[in-house]
C-alpha cells in the first residue's frame, strides 16, 4: 500500500519517479529477458534481451527529458520540444534496429518480445505517474 506522501506534488517530483520507475522497469525486463532468452536461444538470446532493455532505458529516459524540458517552454514551445523528441526517437529506433538486423549474435524474437514488454510497461509507468501525481494544473 502506498503512502499518502508518495504521490508526486511537483513536476520534478514526478520526473524523478517515472525515470526510477522505468529504470527498474528495465531492470527486471533486463533479468528476465536474459532467463528466459537464454533458455530459449541461449547466449544469443540474453544478448538481444539486454539491447533490448537498454533501448528501453535510454528512450525512456528521452521521453522524460522531452517532456521536461518542454515543460519549461509556452505550449507551442511543449509541443515543438516533445514532437521533436519523438521525431528524433522514431529516427534513432529504425537507426539501430537496421544495424542490428543483420547481426550475428542478435536472436529477432527475444529482441521483438523484450521491447514489446519494455514498450507496454513504460507507458503504463508513464499513465500510472501522471494519474497518480497532485500537480495543480493551473496557477491561483
Amino acid at each position: 500500500m502506498s503512502k499518502p506522501n508518495s504521490r508526486p506534488t511537483n513536476v520534478n517530483e514526478l520526473f524523478k519517479q517515472v525515470l526510477l520507475q522505468g529504470t527498474l522497469l528495465g531492470a527486471a525486463i533486463a533479468t528476465f529477458g536474459v532467463t528466459i532468452g537464454f533458455i530459449v536461444a541461449g547466449e544469443p538470446g540474453s544478448a538481444s534481451a539486454l539491447i533490448g532493455a537498454a533501448i528501453a532505458i535510454v528512450f525512456n529516459g528521452m521521453t522524460a527529458l522531452s517532456v521536461w524540458i518542454g515543460g519549461k517552454l509556452p505550449l507551442g514551445g511543449f509541443y515543438g520540444v516533445v514532437l521533436g523528441g519523438w521525431i528524433v526517437k522514431i529516427v534513432l529506433f529504425i537507426v539501430v534496429i537496421g544495424l542490428l538486423r543483420d547481426v550475428e549474435f542478435i536472436h529477432g524474437p527475444t529482441l521483438f518480445f523484450t521491447l514489446v514488454a519494455s514498450i507496454l510497461g513504460g507507458l503504463t509507468i508513464d499513465a500510472l505517474a501522471v494519474l497518480r501525481a497532485r500537480i495543480p494544473t493551473f496557477d491561483e
